[in-house]
């Protein structure tokens, strides 16, 4: 079947995985390390990636595969793999084509634990990292880059800050380098936001969040467009020139518009093994089910509550493009036409002695370290998720000092706002 004919909430239920006659309606869960061959040489050929098949979990299995083939066909990708945390596909996207001694700019408005990722972890491992604001204008986006720079990273809708990312400005300068625009589209999910329209070439989730959306499972996801012609010029010899430990093959010349996605399942995945379970990738298919039915509660519920708090006594500032008025409302409706998310933030007066106690006193919200699920939960970031950041960090991420993050839930609306009601009144 060509699932790109059928509209996305067709895909939700039957792309990447069609049972024949007796098999099971429901992908199933095949929960086995390996997979048994009646030949030593039909064997041999999967090892020097001549033929397609099983032979180990960690580089293969066809649960993952199924839903990573249904995720590719959202985003409107030739090819995914799953990992085993949003984390992990932030950093094997980026680490499948840089390595020591190469560069990448990135936005600085992104997740505080990504930010770490970047400007840390894989500083260590040589990978240098420039942070331009999203709002950054061509020439500052230009005089970012260097010649060993071999990406650009941005998410599509920042978490917790909610900046909305001039997608097609972004691209435009990575592909005038020479380089492709990876985007995290975790936020808008693909029903909201389809990145690969606008330019980009390779787009991330953390689908622990509304691809899950019940906080059963973590995991991540890397789709390929197939758009980047990664040959035009000599900066991605991964990907260009033989890989000795796989007898010379060269990805780009074996598998065409496959060819990123193969290497990092063949090179990353085999050497560092951040896959998810079986059963995790089950669990996220349920969720991937009735994606857009959530999501459209999520942001219709979010629009009600952040003009319920924009009007409040108590609430000093709200920041939700969904609100005329909003700094990048009309960015939203140019790549989020239908609505962002159901993520708000917004301070209290009284900073943050008053967040605490609004925390404190809710009863149907959660306080939890998660967004993006069925149900309504509260963060303070910048004593959570990103308080390993400096006060400059924070400001360039967008995150001041009194920002409460609010994920709002597919509760009924009214109990939602009664809740909120009842806390602000105790602030």
């Amino acid at each position: 079947m060509d699932y790109s004919k059928l509209h996305l909430e067709t895909n939700c239920l039957h792309a990447g995985y069609t049972p024949k006659n007796g098999e099971p309606r429901v992908v199933p869960i095949v929960q086995s390390t390996t997979y048994k061959y009646e030949s030593s040489d039909a064997m041999g050929k999967l090892f020097d990636l001549e033929a397609d098949g099983y032979f180990y979990t960690r580089l293969a299995n066809p649960t993952n595969d199924a839903v990573a083939a249904k995720i590719a066909a959202l985003e409107g990708g030739v090819a995914s793999v799953l990992t085993s945390s949003g984390q992990a596909a932030s950093f094997y996207s980026v680490f499948n084509i840089a390595g020591a001694g190469d560069h990448v700019v990135a936005s600085a408005a992104i997740y505080g634990g990504t930010f770490n990722l970047f400007s840390v972890t894989m500083k260590k491992l040589g990978v240098d990292f420039t942070f331009v604001s999203p709002d950054a204008t061509p020439e500052e986006l230009d005089a970012a880059f260097r010649p060993n720079t071999k990406a650009v990273f941005a998410e599509t809708l920042s978490n917790p800050s909610l900046t909305v990312l001039d997608i097609e400005l972004f691209a435009n300068a990575a592909h005038k380098h020479g380089v492709p625009l990876i985007v995290d589209n975790t936020f808008p999910t693909p029903v909201h936001c389809r990145p690969f329209l606008h330019g980009a070439d390779i787009v991330t989730h953390s689908t622990t969040k509304y691809m899950d959306g019940h906080a059963t499972q973590v995991g991540g996801v890397i789709v390929d467009s197939g758009n980047f012609d990664w040959t035009q010029n000599d900066k991605f010899p991964g990907l260009t020139t033989p890989d000795e430990s796989y007898h010379g093959v060269t990805y780009t010349e074996r598998f065409g518009k496959g060819a990123y996605i193969t290497k990092c399942v063949v090179q990353l995945m085999r050497d560092l093994g951040s896959i998810p379970s079986p059963h995790n990738s089950f669990l996220l298919n349920l969720g991937l089910e009735t994606l857009p039915l959530r999501v459209e509660r999520h942001c219709e519920n979010a629009q009600r509550v952040a003009e319920y708090l924009q009007s409040h006594e108590k609430v000093a500032w709200v920041n939700y493009p969904g609100l005329p008025g909003n700094k990048y409302h009309e960015r939203a409706k140019k790549y989020m036409p239908n609505g962002t998310s159901g993520v708000i933030s917004f301070g209290i007066k009284g900073g943050r002695a008053a967040a605490t106690v609004f925390q404190d006193s809710l009863r149907l919200a959660t306080i939890a370290t998660h967004v993006a699920d069925c149900r309504t939960c509260v963060l303070y970031p910048a004593g959570t998720t990103h308080r390993q950041l400096t006060a400059e960090q924070l400001v360039a991420c967008g995150v001041p000092d009194d920002l409460l993050r609010l994920s709002v839930g597919i509760e009924h609306i009214d109990d939602i706002l009664a809740d909120l009601e009842q806390a602000l009144a105790k602030c």
